[in-house]
């Protein structure tokens, strides 16, 4: 129909941590929303999948973006800006990005992650 129906899922490595709200017939969507998490010292990077909910089937996977722990030490004040999603499966072409702003915050003992998911293209 032209149209998906997205939604946000974040991973920390390979554990699902926030999923977003669902915004309906949009490929412009707009989410706005923010979460905190207690982020592990040992962890490696943080995945964000753009999905599109189905109700009929499996929802697919639009594209991912990555931001791995050496990214985020890059970048001590957090990182925000537009991120191009990349594919999960090679044989599928994927367009858009997604609008992140992420920071880490905290001393090494109790650190959390402060994510907030803001828009996609």
């Amino acid at each position: 129909t032209g149209s998906s129906d997205p939604y946000c899922i974040v991973k920390i490595d390979d554990e699902v941590i926030i999923r977003t709200a669902t915004v309906w017939k949009t490929l412009s969507p707009f989410w706005g929303e923010e979460y905190e998490v207690q982020l592990q010292p040992s962890f490696h990077s943080i995945s964000i999948y753009v999905m599109d909910e189905d109700a009929l089937s499996r929802d697919d996977v639009i594209g991912k973006v990555c931001i791995t722990r050496d990214m985020l030490v890059e970048h001590p004040k957090g990182y925000s800006g537009w991120m191009s999603l990349s594919e999960v499966d090679p044989d599928e072409e994927v367009q858009g990005e997604i609008h992140l702003r992420v920071e880490v915050l905290g001393s090494q003992g109790s650190r959390r992650l402060r994510c907030s998911v803001l828009e996609a293209r």
